[in-house]
C-alpha cells in the first residue's frame, strides 16, 4: 500500500437525535470515492471520534470497510491513552478489512521517547497492516526522527507519519533522510501548507472531506510542476480552511455545513458537547462555502458527483 495525495478525513454524520446517520455515512464514502483521493481515514479526531463510544468506532470502522469495498484504502484509526484499548480496536480494525491503521501519539501529558517507542511498539506488535502515527503538539515537539527511525527498525510496517504544525520543510526533509525515505510524511491541520510541502517530499494530505477532490487536483498539479495553476485552485480553499481550524468545533460545523452545501448530505449536527454557532461565524462560514462552490463551477466540477447521492436535501442547521 503506497500513499500519494489526498486522503481525507471522514466526518461523522449524526441525525437530528444525535445518532449516527448510517446511510449519510455511506453517501460521504461513496463522494471520497469519487474524488480522486488516496485513501481515507475515520473515525479521526475531524470525525469526532472523540464524541463516539467504542462499539460506535467499530460499527464505523467495518461498515467504510465493506462499503468502500477496495475502492480506495480505508485507514482506520485508533486512538486510546491506552495501548491496550488501541491494540484492540487496531486489531479489530485489522480484521474487518482496514487496510492500514492510524493512531495519534497521546499527547495529554509529556511523556519520554522512550515511553512512546514502548507504546507504539506494544501496538506495532499486534497487527500486520501498515500503521499511520499522527502526532500535534502545540505544546512541544513533535516526535522526531531519531524516534520515527528507531520505530520502522523495529516495525517495518511503521510506514507514515503525519504531522500538523507550522514551518515543517525542514522537518520533512529530516525524517526522509533519517528513515530513507521508508517513512513517508504527511500534512495534517487542513492541508494549509501544502503546496510548500509537496516540494519538501510529503506524501499526501489528510484534510477535511469537503473540498478534498479540489486538493486533490492542486496536489496533482503542484506534483508535476504546474505550480501557478495548482496555486490559482488552492487559494479559493484557504480561506475556508484557515477559519475553520480556528476550533475544531468550530471546524465541524464548517465542515458539515459544506458538505451540505455541495447536496452531499443533508444535515448539519454536530453531536453534543458542541461550540454552538454565533449567527456571524455562519454567515461568514457560508460565504466561504459559496465561494468554494463558485470555484468548483468555474474549473466545471460537480459540486455533488451521482455516486454521492445527488438527489439529498440540503437543510442547514
Amino acid at each position: 500500500m503506497d500513499l500519494d495525495g489526498i486522503v481525507p478525513i471522514i466526518p461523522t454524520p449524526f441525525d437530528l437525535e444525535e445518532q449516527i446517520d448510517w446511510m449519510a455515512l455511506r453517501q460521504l464514502l461513496d463522494f471520497a470515492c469519487s474524488a480522486g483521493v488516496s485513501a481515507v481515514c475515520l473515525p479521526a479526531y475531524a470525525s469526532e471520534f472523540y464524541k463516539l463510544s467504542v462499539d460506535e468506532r467499530r460499527k464505523i470502522i467495518a461498515l467504510a470497510a465493506e462499503h468502500v469495498g477496495g475502492r480506495v484504502p480505508v485507514i482506520a484509526q485508533a486512538n486510546s491513552v491506552s495501548a491496550v484499548h488501541a491494540l484492540e480496536l487496531a486489531r479489530f480494525a485489522q480484521d474487518a478489512g482496514a487496510a492500514a491503521v492510524a493512531v495519534a501519539v497521546p499527547r495529554q501529558f509529556a511523556v519520554r521517547d522512550r515511553d512512546l517507542l514502548r507504546y507504539f511498539d506494544r501496538i506495532l506488535s499486534a497487527i500486520d497492516v501498515p500503521l499511520l502515527i499522527q502526532d500535534f503538539n502545540p505544546g512541544g515537539p513533535s516526535v522526531s526522527p531519531d524516534f520515527l527511525a528507531q520505530l520502522h527498525r523495529m516495525h517495518p510496517h511503521f510506514r507514515w507519519v503525519k504531522l500538523e504544525e507550522p514551518m515543517m520543510a525542514a522537518r520533512v526533509h529530516a525524517i526522509l533522510d533519517h528513515t530513507g525515505g521508508e517513512v513517508g510524511v504527511l500534512e495534517g491541520w487542513g492541508g494549509m501548507y501544502m503546496l510548500e510541502l509537496v516540494a519538501a517530499g510529503i506524501c499526501g494530505v489528510m484534510p477535511g472531506l469537503g473540498p478534498a477532490d479540489l486538493l486533490a487536483r492542486s496536489y496533482r498539479l503542484a506534483k508535476a510542476g504546474s505550480m501557478q495553476e495548482a496555486y490559482d485552485i488552492f487559494q479559493g480553499v484557504l480561506p475556508q480552511i484557515v477559519f475553520s481550524l480556528q476550533n475544531l468545533e468550530l471546524y465541524h460545523h464548517a465542515e458539515k455545513r459544506l458538505l451540505a452545501a455541495r447536496g452531499i448530505i443533508g444535515k448539519c449536527v454536530v453531536r453534543d458537547l458542541r461550540m454552538d454557532l454565533e449567527a456571524w461565524d455562519a454567515e461568514h462560514i457560508d460565504f466561504l462555502n459559496a465561494n468554494i462552490l463558485a470555484l468548483l463551477d468555474g474549473l466545471k466540477m460537480p459540486r455533488c458527483p451521482v455516486s454521492a447521492g445527488a438527489s439529498t436535501v440540503v437543510r442547514l442547521g
